[in-house]
């Protein structure tokens, strides 16, 4: 038995055809729907990028007690468990974080792996000299809403190495991806992991891909990285944004039919596991918004498009409407090839969810470190957010003690403690550090939202009868998780509500 699982980075389900995305050019995601299980209700769980490829991992939630960071030495990850059991694990990737501090113990948890340079502001090509940057609509801001003229520059530093389509990234992962298949289609017992960032910010894309959505007619200003909120631009550059959002999504359509094509060339539905899906989703002016962690998780982000092929049931172009998120993902591989599933992990197998939609949870808990943590049962979404007094109230516990693109600082290891650890540690203690407060959305307050009646979550809506069930699946899950009891005070919910 093989698998593949091709992971896209902010791909916004609303953009793809098989979700109703119809304006967007994307016959092979389309095709890939005919050919797959396509799930309405994939929700993301730990945000953003690095602390989802943790719960990939792990099959476990992990917001509730870290920022992001690497692997702890606890943590079960599913393609070393792979590689321990003989199946051969291989991961391709163009994602820039597995080279920072913050992601650095991902790729080696694979038998084999190969990395693609030059996305975003990647480090990659030496350059004293400032680039040529183009007359910009607004330098982009970071997650944090300050400026983030660095990772601007080096972006254009790399923009000027990227000049054909055969340069882009994108494209380099996938033609690794189809030469790894073209080698080992006649073997067993592997896991492809076939990872671009793409259609991430920036959307760098070649003009053939614009000329579809006839950008050409767009002469304003260069704008094709959007984050925070939609302020002052005009109805013109925000188009300009989506259409160029789509030009990157069609490319991302043309790389996965190459995947498809081999399978086809080979026959490998007949033994290849496929799941096709993303890490969250992506604000394209809704509400207001561009990206992420700035806004609480509209569907928008949390949301997600997700299809899964399982070659033991051949089921093929149809719907799932039970809720699933990517911590199950782990676990469905881990099941395909017939390997124990860790206790740790909190994730399901989807075999009888693909094979005939049976549930495998009432409701689905998501959320970032110092963001709303959030829950829904596929009707109801409910946000909590924090106390206004209790927004920096919070501890990373680890034994990794790195940020996203450095270590913990000597001051702020001066105030950890060395603590008794959780179930999922393995009885190790860990260090308990006091966190800054990072995604500062605590002024939307708190939010419900009614799913059938308001798909586009326009409206919040006032039923005290709803919210306390809905508070009461929230604290169920996060009492699953073993949230700190500092996580339950923050937005309001003391241990006492524990239930």
């Amino acid at each position: 038995m093989k698998a593949i699982f091709i992971l896209f980075d902010s791909l916004n389900r609303h953009y793809l055809p098989p979700y109703g995305g119809t304006e967007t050019y994307a016959p092979n995601f389309e095709r890939l729907s005919q050919k797959a299980v396509t799930f309405e209700n994939s929700y993301v769980s730990s945000m953003p990028c690095v602390p989802a490829r943790r719960e990939l991992h792990t099959g476990r939630k992990n917001f509730l007690h870290r920022e992001w960071g690497p692997l702890e030495p606890f943590d079960d990850s599913m393609p070393e468990l792979l590689k321990k059991s003989g199946v051969y694990s291989h991961l391709i990737s163009d994602h820039l974080h597995y080279w920072e501090d913050g992601g650095s113990t991902y790729h080696n948890r694979y038998s084999s792996w190969e990395i693609v340079r030059g996305q975003e502001g990647d480090h990659w090509k030496g350059q004293k000299k400032d680039p040529h940057i183009p007359d910009v609509v607004r330098v982009p801001k970071n997650q944090q809403g300050t400026d983030t003229s660095s990772l601007w520059r080096y972006d254009w530093v790399n923009r000027q190495y990227i000049k054909r389509e055969e340069d882009q990234p994108q494209t380099k992962v996938f033609n690794l991806g189809c030469e790894f298949i073209n080698n080992n289609w006649k073997e067993d017992n592997w896991m492809l992991q076939i990872e671009t960032f793409d259609p991430h910010e920036p959307f760098q894309v070649m003009d053939h891909y614009l000329d579809m959505y006839n950008e050409k007619d767009y002469d304003g200003k260069h704008y094709d990285w959007p984050r925070g909120k939609v302020e002052g631009e005009t109805s013109e550059e925000i188009e300009q944004v989506r259409k160029v959002y789509q030009s990157l999504v069609t490319m991302c359509d043309h790389n996965l039919g190459k995947v498809l094509d081999l399978m086809d060339r080979y026959n490998m539905w007949e033994d290849t596991m496929l799941i096709v899906g993303t890490d969250h989703g992506f604000m394209l002016g809704e509400h207001q918004y561009w990206g992420k962690n700035q806004v609480p998780y509209y569907n928008e982000v949390a949301n997600t498009p997700l299809f899964i092929y399982d070659p033991r049931l051949k089921v093929q172009n149809e719907k799932r409407s039970s809720i699933v998120q990517l911590i199950d993902w782990a676990p469905t591989l881990l099941d395909f090839f017939g390997l124990e599933i860790p206790e740790d992990m909190e994730g399901k197998p989807l075999r009888h969810v693909i094979e005939d939609d049976t549930p495998i949870r009432e409701a689905a808990l998501f959320g970032v470190f110092s963001g709303h943590v959030n829950v829904t049962d596929g009707k109801h979404v409910y946000m909590r957010a924090a106390l206004k007094d209790k927004t920096n109230d919070l501890f990373n516990y680890t034994l990794m003690p790195m940020h996203m693109h450095n270590l913990f600082t000597v001051s702020e290891l001066a105030k950890a403690q060395f603590v008794e650890g959780f179930s999922f540690t393995k009885g190790l203690n860990v260090l308990k550090v006091p966190a800054k407060d990072k995604y500062k959305v605590n002024d939307f307050g708190n939010l419900l939202f009614d799913l059938e009646k308001d798909p586009k979550q326009l409206h919040t809506m006032e039923d005290k009868e709803i919210e306390e069930q809905m508070i009461t699946k929230l604290l169920t899950l996060m009492e699953e998780n073993e949230a700190p009891d500092e996580q339950y005070e923050r937005i309001g919910l003391d241990t006492k509500h524990k239930k």
